[in-house]
């Protein structure tokens, strides 16, 4: 990379892939004259969610003051090099969210897709349809459900424990058949709208939910043997409620992206 005002100044560009805005870094005086004919410094800068700027020279300026003066603040550490890194997690999280199987789940569910175009559904109900209904699951059932769960772990009341014993598990088993039933639901209303079925982080979360709600099932049959599953089952639900509503979040931005 050049760094104007000092073309001495050798930096080195440890990137993700990932746009970095110019190729051109501009240093601030008090840095730039700090680096002599011999001299080179070791720093790290990292940043984070870069995007290509505007075109035009102004918004160009007010990278370059911006980036150069990270590099003065940073450039008082010890070293020989000076590093310029670029991170971003996307290109991670869309690497990560492609998942196999589509094509298979597009011949399978093929047949069905002029059917359903077929009852002329209005395009609000084909779009919005499945997280609604995926909504009402989540925190209805789902919600109430893990209240039910903790209950069960800290309540005194024998009554209630009982209660929550024998509810417990019947809206937890709902949400796993409901789940189930709205990823087939949501998988149509893709190929309806002509749409990629397998390729978002949406998809990857849903996955992994329902291989969890599977162990999560599971574990109950053998709290007898090893008690200690029982905490194990509690956490992990705990934690499966959470990826449901980052899987909840990632759908809201699937669904206001097309």
């Amino acid at each position: 990379m050049v760094v104007a005002g000092n073309p001495r100044l050798q930096i080195r560009v440890l990137t993700t892939p990932v746009s970095l805005p110019c190729s051109t870094v501009s240093l601030p005086k008090s840095l730039s004259s700090g680096f002599g004919r011999n001299s080179r410094r070791r720093c790290t800068l990292i940043l984070n969610n870069c995007q290509r700027p505007k075109r035009d020279g102004l918004e160009l300026e007010r990278w370059s003051e911006k980036k150069g003066s990270e590099l003065e603040r940073l450039s008082g550490k010890k070293g020989s090099e000076l590093f310029l890194n670029s991170v971003s997690p996307f290109p991670l999280l869309m690497f990560l969210a492609t998942l196999p199987g589509s094509e298979a789940l597009k011949s399978a569910l093929g047949p069905a897709i002029p059917l359903v175009r077929s009852f002329d559904l209005p395009d609000w109900l084909i779009h919005w349809g499945h997280p609604g209904n995926m909504a009402v699951v989540l925190f209805a059932m789902g919600g109430y459900g893990t209240y039910l769960g903790f209950r069960i772990r800290f309540s005194d009341d024998k009554e209630e424990i009982a209660k929550a014993k024998d509810l417990h598990p019947k809206l937890l088993g709902g949400m796993f058949f409901f789940f189930s039933l709205g990823a087939l639901g949501g998988i149509t209303s893709l190929l309806t709208s002509d749409k990629p079925i397998l390729d978002s982080p949406h998809a990857v979360t849903a996955v992994i939910g329902l291989t969890l709600l599977t162990i999560q099932a599971i574990l109950p049959s053998r709290f007898q043997e090893n008690p200690g599953l029982r905490n194990v089952h509690g956490i992990l639900g705990s934690s499966i409620m959470v990826i449901f509503l980052v899987h909840a979040v990632l759908g809201l931005q699937l669904g206001l992206s097309f």
